[in-house]
C-alpha cells in the first residue's frame, strides 16, 4: 500500500530529491541528508514488531476534557427516574468541586439503539450512530486521578507525572516508520490553541528525542521553517551544505554518544525529506469534492476537525505509525450549560470521525489501522450548578471511576459493548479496564509486547505500562 503512494522510499532516490528541492530546503537538512552514510544516522531507532501485527497504524482521536459517558454511549433509566434526588454523600470523596454539587441529573439527550448490533446511542452523535457496527465500546475504564494535568499525563504516558514518554514515541521506537520521508509520529493540534500539558502531551521523555511527536499544520505550510524565503546563487548553496556538512562530522566526532545532537542531525535530513512528502500528505486538493464534502470540509463547524481526519487518513495511507489529533482547549470538559457544550463539542467532531471510519473501510485500510476514541476521564452522575444554582446552566464536575472509550479497526470486534457500570454511571463494576490495560492492548495489536518494548536506564527496563501487570482487552478483538 504505502509503495503506491509517490514519494514513498522506493519511488524517490537521494539525487532526485536533491535535484527536486533546488535549494528550497534549510542548508543544514540537506547537508545531513547527503552525509548520512558517512555519519551513520538514521531517521529512525526502531527495533521492529514482536510478533505479526494486526494493525500497522494508529489513529487516536483524543477528546480532550472528558466526555460524557451517561450522555453518549451509557444510557442509564435510573438516572432518569431519580432525577432531582440527592446523592452527594454518597460520592463526596469522588467530587473535585463540591461546593458545585447538585442533585442527580438525567441526560439532556434520547437514547436509541444502532446497528445490526442494536448499540446504544444517544441522539447527540447521529453519525457516529451509522458506525457502531463497526467499533468496540469500553464503558468501564478507570484512571486514577480527577484533575485534568494528571490524567492527561496518564492517558498519554502511563504516569501522573510529567517527563514520560507518550504512547505515540514509544510506538515510534517500538516501530519506527515505514516511509522514511516522514515521521513515524506525527500529531495533529488544533489552530485554535493547544490542550491542556500542551506540548508535553506528545514528549518522548527519556526516549531518543527523534521520537516525540512531530507537529503537522493542517492548513499553510505542513511544518514550519521547512523552506527559506531567499534565493541565493547554487554555487553559494553547495559552499553552505559542505561547510555545514564539516561541522557535523566534527560535531559527531568530538560528541560520541550524545542523543540529542544525533536527534537533531536526524531531524534535520528528515527535514529535507518532508519538504516534499510533507505537502503532498496535506494536499487535500486531491480528494475529490464528495470526498471533501464526507468529512464536512464544506461546514464551517465541522472544516477544521474534518481537515484533519483527512489528514490523519493520508498520513496513515502513507506509512506514518502514529496521528494523533487533538481539540484545542477542553471542549469536553462541560461544567455548565452541558446540554448545549456537549452538544457543541458533538456537532465539531462527530461527523469527521464516522466519515474517516467509512473512509477507511472502503479503502481497505481499516483492518489494518487501530482507531482509538476517548479522553483522560468521564463525568459525574449529579448536577455542577454555578454560582446562582440555576439548573438550567448545571454541567457534570470529572469522574476518574467510569470512562467511555472505544477503538474500531486493527483486529478490534465491531458491534461490540464491553464492560457496565452501575445504575446511575458512576462507577464502572463489570470487566474493569485500567489505562494500562489499554496501553498493552494498543501496544498489542500493533505487534509489541508491552514486556519486551523497554528501555533500559540507571539499572531499570522502562515501560510504558510501568511495573504494573496489565491484561490485554482480549473481549473485543476479534
Amino acid at each position: 500500500m504505502v509503495n503506491d503512494v509517490p514519494d514513498s522510499p522506493t519511488n524517490i532516490s537521494r539525487r532526485q530529491l536533491f535535484s527536486r528541492v533546488a535549494g528550497g530546503v534549510t542548508t543544514a537538512a540537506i547537508a545531513g541528508l547527503l552525509n548520512e552514510d558517512a555519519f551513520g544516522v538514521g531517521s529512525t531507532f526502531h527495533r521492529g514488531p514482536h510478533r505479526a501485527p494486526q494493525a500497522r497504524a494508529m489513529i487516536h482521536l483524543f477528546m480532550n476534557g472528558g466526555p460524557s459517558q451517561m450522555d453518549l454511549f451509557d444510557p442509564k433509566p435510573e438516572l432518569q427516574k431519580r432525577h432531582g434526588e440527592d446523592y452527594f454523600k454518597e460520592i463526596a470523596g469522588e467530587v473535585e468541586f463540591p461546593q458545585a454539587a447538585g442533585a442527580l441529573m438525567r441526560s439532556a439527550f434520547d437514547f436509541a439503539q444502532h446497528g445490526e448490533s442494536g448499540m446504544w446511542m444517544s441522539d447527540a452523535m447521529p453519525h457516529l450512530a451509522k458506525q457502531v457496527d463497526r467499533i468496540s465500546m469500553i464503558r468501564s475504564m478507570q484512571t486514577t486521578n480527577l484533575t485534568h494535568e494528571p490524567a492527561l499525563y496518564k492517558i498519554h504516558s502511563g504516569s501522573e507525572f510529567i517527563g514520560r514518554p507518550s504512547i505515540g514515541s514509544w510506538v515510534s521506537y517500538g516501530l519506527g516508520t515505514e516511509n522514511r520521508n516522514l515521521p513515524g509520529y506525527v500529531v495533529l493540534d488544533d489552530p485554535l490553541g493547544l490542550p491542556v500539558n500542551g506540548i508535553d502531551n506528545w514528549s518522548a521523555g527519556y526516549l531518543p528525542p527523534v521520537h516525540q511527536g512531530t507537529r503537522f499544520r493542517a492548513t499553510g505550510a505542513p511544518v514550519l521553517n521547512l523552506e527559506r524565503d531567499f534565493d541565493e546563487p547554487d554555487s553559494v548553496t553547495q559552499l553552505e551544505r559542505d561547510l555545514i556538512a564539516k561541522l557535523d562530522r566534527i560535531h559527531k566526532r568530538d560528541r560520541p554518544g550524545r542523543p540529542q545532537l544525533g536527534a537533531r542531525i536526524a531531524s534535520y535530513e528528515l527535514a529535507a525529506r518532508m519538504q516534499l512528502a510533507a505537502t503532498d500528505a496535506l494536499d487535500l486538493n486531491q480528494e475529490t469534492a464528495e470526498t471533501q464534502k464526507r468529512y464536512g470540509l464544506d461546514e464551517k463547524v465541522t472544516e477544521s476537525y474534518g481537515r484533519r481526519c483527512l489528514i490523519a487518513r493520508r498520513l496513515v495511507e502513507r506509512g506514518v505509525r502514529f496521528v494523533q489529533l487533538f481539540i484545542n482547549s477542553q471542549i469536553w470538559d462541560n461544567h455548565s450549560g452541558i446540554g448545549t457544550s456537549l452538544k457543541g463539542a458533538c456537532d465539531r467532531t462527530d461527523k469527521p470521525v464516522a466519515a474517516l471510519l467509512e473512509d477507511l473501510d472502503q479503502r481497505g485500510l481499516l483492518d489494518e489501522t487501530l482507531v482509538v476514541w476517548g479522553g483522560e476521564m468521564g463525568r459525574l452522575p449529579i448536577a455542577q450548578l454555578p454560582a446562582d444554582k440555576d439548573p438550567k446552566k448545571a454541567g457534570r464536575d470529572h469522574n476518574r471511576n467510569a470512562i467511555c472509550t472505544w477503538m474500531a479497526g486493527g483486529g478490534v470486534k465491531g458491534g461490540f459493548v464491553l464492560g457496565e457500570t452501575d445504575e446511575l454511571g458512576f462507577s464502572a463494576v463489570q470487566d474493569i479496564v485500567r489505562v494500562e490495560d489499554w496501553h498493552a492492548t494498543i501496544l498489542n495489536q500493533l505487534g509489541l509486547f508491552h514486556e519486551e518494548l523497554f528501555l533500559e536506564r540507571s539499572g531499570l527496563k522502562e515501560r510504558l505500562t510501568g511495573v504494573t501487570h496489565p491484561r490485554i482487552i482480549k473481549e473485543i478483538l476479534a
